[in-house]
C-alpha cells in the first residue's frame, strides 16, 4: 500500500530513522520476520519504501538492527544505577531490566526468540554481541571494571539466566514479576559475594 505524500510529515533524518526503526520494532515483534515486508514498515512509518531501504538497507539488515536495540543493554542504562552499597545497585539494574522487557514485551520476545530465524549467523552474532555488552553492564554496575575471561563468562551465564526467567515470566506466565526480582536479585548478590572472587 502507497502512502499519500501528503500524509508524510518532515521529520531530521535521524528523528525519521528512528520513526522507522520504531515501527519495525513492533512489526516484528507482533509477526516475526517471515511475515514482514519493508512495504509493511514503510506503511506503518508513513515513509516511502525506499527511505527504509536508504536507512537500513535490506529487509534482513533492518532486522538485524531491530534485535540489536531490543537485546543490547544501553550504556545510558549504568547512569540510571544509583551509588550505594551493593544490594542497592542490584536491585536497581533487575528493575530496569524488568521494567524494560514487560514495557517491550512482544518485541523483546521477538527478538530473543530470533523471530523464526534462529541459527542465521547474522542473526546468532548480533545476538552474542548483545549478551557481551549486557554481561559487560553488570559486570561494571556490580564493581568489576576489568573483568578476564572467566567473569566475563560468568557474567554472560547471569545474562542467560535473566533472560531465560524474564521469558518464563512474560510468555508462559509460570513466575510473577515479585518471583523474577528475587531470583535474579539474590543470583547475582550471590554470585558477587561467593562466585566472582573466584574468578
Amino acid at each position: 500500500m502507497s502512502v499519500d505524500a501528503g500524509q508524510r510529515r518532515r521529520l531530521e533524518p535521524d528523528a525519521r530513522r528512528e520513526q522507522i526503526l520504531s515501527v519495525a520494532v513492533r512489526l516484528f515483534g507482533e509477526r516475526g520476520y517471515a511475515d514482514v515486508s519493508t512495504g509493511d514498515v514503510a506503511s506503518g512509518a508513513g515513509v516511502a519504501r525506499g527511505l527504509v531501504n536508504h536507512y537500513f538497507g535490506t529487509k534482513k539488515e533492518l532486522y538485524l538492527e531491530v534485535i540489536r536495540v531490543m537485546l543490547t543493554v544501553p550504556s545510558s542504562a549504568l547512569a540510571l544505577v544509583p551509588p550505594g552499597d551493593l544490594a542497592t545497585r542490584t536491585e536497581s539494574i533487575v528493575c530496569w531490566f524488568l521494567d524494560v522487557v514487560s514495557r517491550h514485551s512482544t518485541s523483546w520476545l521477538g527478538a530473543i526468540n530470533a523471530g523464526g530465524m534462529a541459527g542465521d549467523a547474522d542473526v546468532d552474532r548480533v545476538i552474542t554481541e548483545a549478551v557481551d555488552v549486557a554481561a559487560d553492564q553488570v559486570l561494571t554496575a556490580v564493581g568489576f571494571v576489568e573483568p578476564n575471561a572467566a567473569l566475563h563468562a560468568m557474567a554472560r551465564s547471569y545474562v542467560g539466566l535473566a533472560t531465560s526467567t524474564a521469558r518464563e515470566w512474560l510468555q508462559r506466565g509460570d513466575l510473577t514479576r515479585a518471583q523474577v526480582h528475587n531470583l535474579l536479585t539474590a543470583t547475582l548478590l550471590t554470585m558477587v559475594d561467593r562466585v566472582f572472587p573466584d574468578a
